[in-house]
């Protein structure tokens, strides 16, 4: 009984003792949130900033053809090797000539027939039902060769590269294209651009090229093709530019950065130092100085200026922004400004 009491004494003492403790603690957090906070800012301002952004493609080649007959066949000959540079109208392949052989002579049959028959129907040897049989006949027989012909001699339909063959002389055709030619000049790129700027970019317009392969070399190019429709996915839309490449020197499958210029905004700069991105979301805050506290603010970025932001919303032209201390400041804290800059203006 007696160490009972004494137990509950004890535990009775310790309560006491831990709501003082608790209380001192209340009381000093809510002293630490009266304090005043130390702070620098800097006085920003409005400038002029060039819209340039840079988007990220690989170079296509302008067109791609397959070069392979409609029907199989016995490669007979193939004229070119993977590399070779290609003019519209090039021989590159001839397919075996027998069936086009065949075609040809029955071809010349027909127009000896026909010259023959066209004059006894002008003579009114022949009704005009005989005349319009062997007409047709003959223009089949036309039709049909000229399709061999096309199949036995295959021709480049573009000037380019030869970049892929799959089959040797004398191969059977089984399916896969017997080669592939890429016209490089010019060359296109297709890029995906905000729908924000889809009122801005037209047709014709100029987009400087970097590629990584020549470091300090820029290649022009210029908006070819804007596609109609806004990927509701992505809220993006694809442009086609088109670059020259008359040295030939650019070519289809290379890593390359385009950028274009949309023109000048006068817009807020601010340090990225006094940019703070919200923890869990997409969005960014910057603390304002106003009449001795801490305003939150929350803004829209633009543009990176090297260690700057361009600002398209939320902070105004001349107020300070707070640089300092930003993890510890809550909305509405007071502050003492112990240091003071301009913002640099960039001409």
């Amino acid at each position: 009984m007696k160490r009972s009491v004494q137990l509950s004494s004890i535990i009775f003492i310790f309560a006491i003792i831990m709501a003082s403790c608790s209380g001192t603690s209340n009381e000093i957090k809510q002293v630490k949130s009266d304090e005043t906070m130390d702070v620098k800012v800097t006085t920003v301002h409005k400038q002029k900033v060039e819209q340039l952004y840079e988007y990220t493609a690989m170079v296509q080649a302008n067109a791609v053809n397959h070069i392979a007959p409609t029907i199989p066949g016995r490669i007979d000959a193939i004229y070119v090797e993977v590399g070779d540079y290609v003019k519209k109208g090039d021989k590159l392949v001839q397919m075996d000539a027998s069936n086009l052989n065949q075609a040809k002579a029955q071809l010349d049959n027909l127009e000896v027939t026909f010259k023959r028959i066209d004059g006894l129907y002008k003579s009114g040897g022949v009704s005009k039902s005989e005349w319009d049989a062997q007409h047709t006949a003959l223009e089949v027989a036309r039709t049909s060769y000229e399709n061999l012909l096309t199949n036995t001699r295959l021709l480049s339909p573009i000037s380019g590269i030869v970049t892929m063959r799959n089959y040797d002389s004398g191969d059977i055709f089984s399916g896969n294209p017997i080669l592939q030619v890429q016209q490089i000049t010019p060359v296109k790129m297709l890029i995906n651009i905000s729908e924000s700027q889809y009122p801005k970019v037209k047709k014709g317009m100029n987009a400087k090229i970097n590629l990584d392969v020549y470091e300090n070399e820029e290649f022009n190019g210029k908006v070819n093709l804007i596609y109609p429709v806004i990927d509701p996915r992505t809220h993006t839309f694809s442009v086609e530019l088109i670059i020259a490449n008359s040295n030939n020197k650019v070519r289809p499958g290379m890593y390359a950065r385009a950028t274009l210029n949309f023109g000048i905004n006068e817009s807020v700069v601010v340090s990225d130092v006094a940019i703070v991105k919200q923890q869990g979301a997409g969005d960014y805050y910057v603390f304002v100085h106003k009449d001795g506290k801490a305003v939150y603010r929350q803004v829209k970025l633009g543009r990176r200026l090297g260690d700057r932001y361009e600002i398209l919303s939320g902070v105004e032209d001349g107020e300070e922004v707070i640089t300092t201390g930003l993890n510890k400041l809550n909305d509405g804290m007071k502050v003492k400004v112990v240091a003071k800059e301009e913002a640099p203006i960039e001409k």
